[in-house]
């Protein structure tokens, strides 16, 4: 059936696969072409970075400049891409408890599988940028109730996720996520480990509960080998930014190559050609459709 056709139920099959033995691995995407090549890739999973978000529809840091609608918007896009599930960046809500409804709604009906939602404050900034401050552990168990009762899809993820490592330290980290558990999450995303240790720490504390370990190229987390998470029981990995760095410096080798020779021939070896590139993003698919129904 064509991928425009076909039926999706994101939600229920991110919770089957989440069954499985092995962690789901999910790249960062943040648009649809990037979703598109995850999906391509081989992947089961897609994770809309707010990181790569911000930075492509912005050019600007992930500080909070973006909206919920901004963010919902390109969550359609991407899920409405590609034919696997996809995890969302929801920050912190966007507000309130009301306004977490209104979230968890809006991003339900713009087809993800799940979100996280974050306690700190707003505006928020990436989770491994200085200057983090959170909410007090109450009002994030609200919100955490709030989206629980909101969500019409029982299958829909919502993933808590707390920044109070840097600012309150690892103790009060762990303390605010089973917190988060015994509100209803259904996933601990426990932000930033400094270490090691920190990250089998998170593991031994919160075992019994689903957790998502952020890979975040370059962050302040250390690169754990997937086979020691896999040993720890995390169930969901995502790799945030490494699409978005590697398409910088894609984009980079093709500019330096234009500007210094006036013309880009120098960098278009290895490159998709036009016509592969528009079979890649469907341009058979639409032909076919075509055929199907006249146009």
């Amino acid at each position: 059936m064509s991928a425009l056709l076909q039926p999706r139920a994101p939600a229920g099959r991110l919770r089957e696969l989440l069954a499985s033995e092995s962690p789901v691995l999910a790249p960062g995407a943040y648009d649809a072409l990037s979703a598109r090549l995850v999906e391509a890739a081989g992947f089961d999973c897609v994770y809309m970075t707010g990181f790569g978000t911000a930075a492509a529809r912005l050019g600007r840091p992930d500080i909070g400049l973006l909206t919920g609608s901004e963010m919902v918007d390109n969550a359609r896009a991407i899920a409405g891409a590609v034919g696997v599930p996809v995890v969302a960046d929801a920050d912190t809500g966007y507000g309130n408890p009301i306004n977490v409804i209104r979230t968890v709604r809006d991003y339900e009906q713009a087809g993800v599988a799940g979100i996280h939602l974050e306690d700190q404050v707003m505006p928020k900034r990436c989770g491994h940028l200085a200057g983090k401050a959170v909410v007090p552990q109450e009002d994030m168990v609200a919100k955490i109730r709030a989206a629980v009762a909101a969500r019409t899809n029982p299958d829909f993820l919502l993933i808590a996720r707390t920044d109070a490592r840097a600012p309150e330290g690892l103790e009060s980290a762990l303390r605010r996520a089973a917190a988060y558990a015994e509100a209803g999450a259904d996933m601990l995303f426990v932000e930033a480990p400094q270490d090691e240790a920190e990250v089998e720490a998170i593991a031994a504390t919160l075992r019994g509960v689903p957790l998502l370990f952020n890979w975040a190229e370059g962050g302040r987390t250390p690169p754990v080998p997937l086979a020691r998470l896999t040993e720890l029981g995390y169930r969901l990995v995502i790799f945030p930014v490494g699409t978005l760095l590697a398409a910088t410096a894609g984009m980079r080798r093709l500019l330096a190559t234009l500007r210094a020779d006036g013309t880009p021939a120098g960098a278009l070896d290895g490159l998709p050609s036009l016509q592969e590139f528009a079979d890649f993003i469907g341009m058979t698919e639409v032909r076919d459709l075509e055929q199907r129904f006249g146009s």
